[in-house]
């Protein structure tokens, strides 16, 4: 359906992420000339019946910056993609800092394209988009043109991308866990004479030993990391979960427990929280992060690896990767990581949809771009040059470990996309960059991991728009000062202002609604 915008509750996520300014990515992937990539394949029709025999220009969006390399690896895939499918693709990029309001415009604003990235954690939930008839069904479709990659992908994972029994995404084949914690420097804790980070005391008791002993604060970062300390007070507090509603980078809902999950309240409203936000009022005054964190530009993992910073606030799974990279700058950290949610056993098992690649209404050809998902995560050769690049220039095996090739320069010969979505475990090879510990640490977590009570929700915040948007701007001003310890009132008077602020934009109506949507859900775990 080519000029379809998506209507109601699509619009109100718009409103809610700031203006509408046009998504504006130039064309950088012109086709190769290369002979071999003009080629047409010898077959017209493929074995699902797809004519092939006229070229599809496709077009993908993805997150993130474009590497410097990247139009040299495109060229590659696309020389393959030619012969194969009679097909290629142009990369578009949604750069970090314009996510929250360039990806909904991508579907709000009828922009023909093909294929991109979709989570339910996203600006945009896939659910939502999924229910407002922004993406096509592929539930018949993989069965006529996509046969290997429906096989591939286990029926337990297809069912978690439903909506109404339908399928309208392929999920990623990626085994990752991504709990919030605390990556800090184990030289500086054996330091200190202690042995591992496994609660908030011990948290205390090493920044304490770091503002006595070194130049540089605990976390050196800036005012996104209210968003991690509010992370911590959910995921170290009873069984508490996020819950939908409001945007999980602000101070969100949360529900009790995973059994209880459709009684929703706001934390701020709660003795945990005030206590909370006393305790960041006292961390914040004993110099656990700047004085000018609100104002600051430079994060704590920028700063910890200027080595000033004794440990950064993160997920898992950018710790692990990100490995090699803090010890190439500093060699003797060997980076521990706290998980917050760990010691009350709340580690949630990432599902399939959480990283999945959906197809446009607005596509021309989403026969072909079907293909070539399919291509993408069940060929190798793909596979590598999507995840990997081009061997020999962006990466070299060596006993079975991926390594950079010698002489290597990030700034000149980096290449890569955040194809998260297309990832494979049986293609995933070992990096010398990344945390050996991965493995390991994942086959612990898997035994005892939970699921995500709201997988398969999708909140319609239609009715709530305008609550919503006040609690956002409740939440960016009053919200991430308590968070930081950096209210002008005490932070008892301030939580009372807190609430207040929030009754008045609303929180009771959104709560409301969110436990009206819950009611007749059943999660699909």
């Amino acid at each position: 359906m080519k000029g379809k915008k998506i209507a109601s509750s699509l619009i109100a996520v718009l409103m809610l992420t700031g203006a509408l300014t046009a998504c504006t990515s130039k064309n950088n992937n012109e086709p190769s000339n290369d002979p071999a990539a003009t080629k047409a394949p010898e077959a017209s029709v493929n074995a699902g019946g797809v004519d092939t025999s006229k070229e599809a220009k496709l077009v993908y969006y993805l997150w993130g910056s474009e590497g410097v390399k990247n139009k040299e690896i495109l060229a590659e895939i696309n020389k393959k993609l030619k012969a194969d499918l009679n097909a290629t693709i142009e990369v578009k990029y949604i750069d970090w800092p314009d996510i929250a309001t360039k990806y909904p415009l991508l579907f709000a604003s009828g922009e023909e394209f093909d294929m991109s990235h979709a989570s339910p954690g996203a600006p945009v939930s896939y659910f939502t988009l999924a229910s407002e008839g922004a993406l096509v069904d592929l539930t018949e479709m993989l069965d006529k043109v996509a046969p290997k990659l429906k096989a591939e992908i286990p029926e337990s994972v297809w069912e978690n991308t439903k909506y109404k029994g339908k399928i309208y995404g392929v999920p990623s084949l990626y085994s990752e866990y991504t709990p919030a914690g605390y990556a800090y420097r184990s030289d500086l804790l054996k330091k200190y004479g202690m042995d591992k980070i496994t609660s908030i005391d011990d948290m205390v008791k090493y920044m304490d030993n770091v503002v006595a002993n070194e130049s540089f604060p605990p976390i050196n970062g800036k005012a996104e990391d209210a968003a991690n300390m509010f992370r911590m007070l959910v995921d170290t507090t009873g069984m508490w979960l996020n819950a939908p509603g409001i945007s999980l980078n602000e101070l969100n809902l949360v529900t009790k427990s995973p059994e209880d999950y459709k009684t929703v309240f706001h934390p701020a409203f709660t003795q945990e929280f005030e206590d909370w936000a006393v305790k960041m009022r006292e961390w914040a005054d004993k110099g656990y992060w700047s004085k000018d964190v609100l104002s600051a530009t430079l994060g704590s993992k920028d700063n910890f690896r200027a080595a000033n910073s004794a440990g950064y606030l993160t997920h898992a799974q950018d710790w692990i990767g990100q490995y090699g990279a803090d010890l190439k700058a500093q060699p003797e950290s060997d980076p521990y990581f706290f998980t917050f949610a760990e010691a009350n056993k709340k580690i949630k098992r990432k599902m399939g949809v959480d990283n999945s690649t959906v197809i446009s209404t607005n596509s021309a050809n989403p026969e072909r771009a079907l293909m070539v998902i399919e291509k993408f995560m069940t060929d190798e050769s793909y596979y590598n040059l999507i995840q990997n690049g081009i061997e020999g220039k962006q990466y070299v095996m060596e006993n079975g470990v991926k390594k950079q090739p010698a002489g290597f320069n990030d700034k000149t010969d980096g290449g890569g996309f955040a194809a998260w979505s297309l990832r494979n475990d049986k293609f995933v090879v070992p990096t010398d960059t990344e945390n050996p510990i991965r493995n390991s640490l994942f086959a612990e977590w898997d035994k005892v991991a939970i699921d995500d009570p709201y997988n398969g929700f999708s909140f319609d915040p239609t009715n709530v728009t305008t609550e919503i948007a006040s609690i956002s701007n409740v939440n960016s001003q009053l919200g991430i000062q308590l968070m930081l310890g950096k209210t002008s009132k005490d932070p008892k008077a301030a939580v009372a202002e807190y609430r207040d602020q929030l009754k008045k934009a609303g929180v009771d109506k959104v709560i409301a609604e969110v436990e009206k949507q819950l009611a007749a859900f059943v999660p699909v775990n």
